[in-house]
């Protein structure tokens, strides 16, 4: 981090003192609002251009969304967000921007060039941790412009998840470089698969003006509520795990953020994924290996 430019270290300097948790408390209240139906178009069109927003894509016409937050968290036309079906494929969790991919290695993932962050903090869970290290793991940023629903990658079951409390700093590229307990520090919810290509984590990472993350397979999971904002970690295991499909819908943030996915080891083999390349939700980003495939040294 020493190679910081002075804007740069200026710019992590106001961050760390920011009342980031208040901003994006007044980002998520005043995007919940109710926008004027005489306004409605006017106000999101603009929003649109502003971020670069391609309302082609969006489900519904402008006048229909109630709200900036109502549109920002749109769902799309359908087909227009294909998931590739093809045996053994492992697809991109949402649309967004590559920021890297890996395998970890003695528990450590690559955040950045030279910045490194633990599994084990980053999923607040020793024990899933070690149950993927060595595994294949791949980071997605969105930004403002981009669809913000978060998908599975692979088919098979819930079994549950854990919500950690954090900070809310930028998660933007410039960052990332600057901030290296990014990952581990800002606020993060964490979805368990265990399918197709064995156990798998899916985390969202929030930011600053991250109103909250909702779960689309558990109504209870809202990360703004009281019982969330005022616990230390949350979590629930299913007594019966849910089912999802790949591409199937996880939850939704309410603002841009990251999402990182981790596999077991020995069970993913992901394509080159070079950072800075956009990707989208739903599209191949890799293989599963069978498990006997696995057991067979294969």
């Amino acid at each position: 981090m020493g190679g910081l430019s002075f804007s740069d270290r200026a710019a992590r300097s106001v961050w760390r003192i920011f009342p980031k948790r208040a901003l994006s408390g007044a980002i998520g209240w005043s995007g919940g609002w109710n926008l004027p139906t005489a306004l409605r178009v006017t106000m999101l069109s603009r929003f649109a251009r502003v971020y670069g927003i391609d309302v082609s894509e969006a489900e519904k016409p402008l006048a229909e969304y109630s709200g900036f937050d109502d549109f920002f968290t749109r769902k799309l036309k359908p087909g227009l967000r294909p998931v590739d079906r093809s045996p053994g494929r492992v697809v991109s969790t949402s649309d967004g921007t590559v920021v890297g991919s890996g395998v970890i290695e003695r528990g450590q993932l690559v955040q950045a060039k030279g910045v490194l962050f633990a599994l084990d903090e980053l999923l607040g869970d020793a024990r899933s941790a070690a149950r993927l290290e060595g595994g294949a793991y791949f980071i997605t940023y969105l930004s403002p412009k981009d669809y913000h629903r978060v998908h599975s990658p692979v088919g098979g079951r819930i079994v549950g998840w854990r919500h950690l409390p954090g900070v809310l700093f930028p998660v933007n590229a410039r960052s990332v470089n600057r901030e290296p307990r990014l990952f581990v520090g800002n606020e993060r919810f964490v979805t368990f698969i265990e399918g197709e290509a064995g156990f798998a984590a899916v985390v969202m990472v929030a930011a600053v003006g991250v109103g909250h993350v909702t779960a689309a397979y558990d109504e209870a999971v809202a990360t703004h509520r009281p019982q969330f904002l005022r616990a230390g970690i949350s979590q629930r295991s299913y007594d019966e795990p849910r089912p999802i499909g790949r591409g199937d819908e996880l939850g939704t943030f309410h603002l841009g953020s990251t999402t990182i996915v981790v596999f077991e080891p020995g069970r993913v083999q992901l394509d080159p994924l070079t950072p800075g390349s956009a990707v989208k939700m739903g599209a191949g980003i890799g293989r599963f290996v069978p498990a006997t495939a696995t057991s067979r040294g294969d």
